[in-house]
């Protein structure tokens, strides 16, 4: 090899080293932008005005939209993804909140970001809104004058759900609420209410008539033979012990059935109408 090639050579050597620096150093760089632009993406970089929670502390939650609402919740996103940007993929697969309320994992797969955590976050406002309405009732001592009435309170507890629920509306004398419980809990297609502690419950609270509330998670208002069984000992055992069963209903997809409207509970001394 002449001192000519070797001169050459090492050049070429040099040039092939500075080459693959400058491609390396580049290659950082590349990546602090990429980093500063996903950063930029997040709430906290914009106008305060525009952020879910400023905006609720200083306008109220009303103003709010539901990814907004939903954004607060998450508190975070993803890198690249903001928490209103995760909030609003979440509602256009769910379309609602009553959607998001009974689900369970295998409905949330998908989601880049979003674990068990902020699932129980979002479970848990769900389930405090519809208990909000039952409480509100309770505590105001609500006089129900028609089956509507129960309805509508009981409804947005009991039209989603996956199992049969029982519920008891205890009245007093003027059939205002004296308290809304649950009796039982059942399996998709059924319900176990006990009737004798449906009547001691009653007594305990001094209740003077009740309604009785389940729901079909099959959508199927119809009663069954065991619900038109069940009403006739509950109505039974309730003139023994001179609790007036006024109604029982039946609560489907924003639809129900009500055995006192049907004329299959006889009405003595109280009437809902």
């Amino acid at each position: 090899m002449t001192i000519f090639q070797a001169v050459l050579l090492g050049c070429e050597s040099n040039a092939r080293r500075n080459f693959r620096i400058t491609k390396i150093h580049y290659s950082r760089t590349e990546k602090r932008r990429m980093v500063k632009e996903r950063k930029a993406t997040g709430i906290k970089t914009w106008p305060e005005d525009d952020r879910p929670r400023e905006k609720l502390l200083k306008k109220g939650a009303g103003v709010l939209s539901n990814s907004e609402l939903l954004a607060i919740l998450l508190r975070t996103g993803t890198r690249g993804t903001s928490a209103l940007d995760l909030a609003r993929k979440v509602l256009k697969k769910f379309g609602t909140f009553r959607n998001m309320a009974h689900t369970d994992s295998r409905d949330w797969k998908g989601f880049k970001g979003l674990g068990g955590a902020k699932i129980a976050h979002i479970q848990a406002a769900l389930e405090i809104g519809r208990r909000y309405r039952e409480d509100d009732v309770s505590t105001g001592k609500q006089k129900i004058a028609s089956a509507k009435d129960v309805v509508d309170i009981v409804m947005p507890q009991l039209r989603d759900l996956k199992t049969e629920v029982f519920k008891v509306v205890y009245l007093d004398s003027n059939n205002r609420i004296i308290d809304i419980s649950d009796t039982a809990v059942g399996t998709v297609d059924q319900a176990f209410p006990i009737i004798r502690e449906i009547i001691h419950a009653a007594l305990q609270k001094f209740a003077k008539s009740i309604v009785c509330v389940h729901n079909h998670p099959s959508a199927n208002i119809t009663p069954s033979t065991q619900d038109k069984e069940f009403t006739k000992e509950l109505c039974d055992a309730g003139k023994l012990m001179e609790i007036e069963v006024l109604d029982h209903v039946i609560i489907g997809d924003n639809d129900f059935f009500s055995f006192a409207d049907e004329g299959n509970i006889a009405r003595k001394t109280i009437t809902i109408n």
